[in-house]
């Protein structure tokens, strides 16, 4: 039995087939339109739509953030929370409890 006349080749035997063979592979490969140029884009789509997402959850933070500090309230409440600003009469204690200290080792 003779390679050329093997079973497995006889279907390649015919011009059809083989056109449709490589065209197929051409198309899937190595165009400019391939299958892998596109599962690319498809990748850096769902990339770019994580993101949208993460920036609009951004903004809605800031816009409540401006929000509160948009009245006298808000800000006064932002700058004895944050900043430790405080009244000219008024004294500020802060109190820490043991779990939020941070522990220094013995080495230092």
């Amino acid at each position: 039995m003779s390679i050329l006349n093997s079973k497995y080749l006889k279907p390649f035997k015919n011009v059809y087939i083989i056109v449709i063979v490589v065209f197929v592979v051409w198309m899937l490969f190595f165009d400019a339109h391939s299958w892998l140029f596109h599962h690319e884009l498809n990748q850096d789509i769902e990339e770019l739509e994580y993101q949208k997402e993460h920036y609009k959850n951004e903004m809605a933070k800031d816009d409540k953030a401006i929000k509160e500090l948009s009245t006298d309230e808000g800000i006064e409440r932002t700058a004895r929370e944050n900043y430790y600003m405080k009244k000219p009469n008024e004294d500020i204690y802060i109190i820490e409890y043991q779990d939020s200290i941070v522990k220094q080792s013995e080495d230092e």
